[in-house]
């Protein structure tokens, strides 16, 4: 079980140049990659949205990445809410 403090979830948006440039697929691999669960998306609006949940310093590596994003992205801003952990992920996937 989580330790308290250790586990957060941070729900991210992210703006710029972030559709049709590999963004979902991109956070997908580095999200497995620092064993976070949750999910990303596109949306109507142009943005990326994401939910991360796992180990704190995994959480903030991950918005450390959004802000830089895959090659091909310009990211023009990352807002991050940092909201209660609530565990309710089993993996990381691209929603629709």
């Amino acid at each position: 079980m989580a330790e308290e403090g250790n586990y957060v979830r941070a729900h991210v948006y992210i703006s710029g140049l972030v559709q049709g440039v590999g963004f979902r697929y991109s956070t997908y691999i580095h999200a497995k990659r620092l064993g976070l669960t949750g999910w990303v998306k596109n949306r109507m609006d142009g943005r990326v949205e994401a939910v991360f949940e796992g180990l704190k310093p995994n959480v903030q590596a991950m918005i450390d990445w959004c802000r830089r994003g895959p090659p091909a992205a310009v990211v023009e801003n990352v807002e991050v809410i940092w909201e209660p952990y609530k565990g309710e992920f089993d993996d990381f996937e691209i929603t629709f």
